[in-house]
């Protein structure tokens, strides 16, 4: 397993990341939020993953652009947690909630955190299937 984010496993799809947003569930672990869908990805890929950050709660590019620079780097090394918990194709969206401009330590351990749960939720939901 590498921990690289190549642009085949980016979610860039406009149609995907809407859905994923009306038909999508969603778990949280302050100060990010993880909407997911289970679906079929137009790549050969397990994972599309996307991040983003409120203009609302940052009005600057710049610090925007930043935390999601923190969420991908936290999530591409990471990224093994999820691979090999999960079974299917997943859309997954990364929200950064927080109001302050997080510490690349913070993100790191709540998306380990984050992953973890998500992994725990699937598997809840695989059993009450």
């Amino acid at each position: 397993m590498s921990f690289t984010f190549p642009k085949k496993e980016k979610l860039k799809s406009k149609k995907l990341i809407e859905r994923l947003f009306s038909e999508g569930q969603g778990i949280s672990k302050y100060p990010i939020k993880l909407f997911y869908l289970e679906t079929a990805l137009p790549e050969e890929v397990r994972v599309q993953a996307g991040v983003t950050a409120s203009k609302r709660n940052f009005k600057s590019a710049v610090a925007r652009n930043r935390i999601k620079r923190l969420l991908r780097e936290a999530y591409r090394l990471n990224k093994p947690l999820l691979f090999n918990n999960i079974e299917g194709n997943y859309a997954l969206m990364f929200l950064y909630i927080g109001k302050e401009m997080p510490t690349q330590e913070k993100i790191t351990e709540t998306m380990v955190l984050l992953i973890q749960k998500f992994s725990a939720e699937l598997g809840k939901s695989k059993l009450g299937k």
